[in-house]
């Protein structure tokens, strides 16, 4: 699905105009991205969970010439699937 596939089905169900649902979902996508840069945690009851992990720096190897490299720590974000969600797909 995509992002005015979801758009579409939000103004669907919600019985808001495209533009408003358009809105609404840009709102909540930078309200995660906003919390998560901050270091918090955002849960969403029955959905998941998204939060930032650190990666540590390790070694890796270039495919083209095998040649041995290090890549950087990094700070990543993760999603936790919550169990509503995960008895949904299954």
């Amino acid at each position: 699905m995509t992002k005015a596939e979801l758009i579409d089905k939000i103004a669907s169900g919600a019985g808001l105009s495209k533009a408003d649902a358009s809105k609404s979902l840009d709102s909540i996508l930078n309200s995660i991205k906003v919390a998560l840069k901050k270091g918090q945690k955002v849960t969403l009851v029955g959905f998941g969970t998204f939060s930032v992990v650190k990666r540590k720096s390790r070694k890796g190897r270039n495919p083209r010439t095998g040649e041995v490299i290090t890549i950087s720590a990094a700070k990543i974000p993760k999603f936790s699937a919550g169990k509503a969600l995960k008895d949904a797909v299954r």
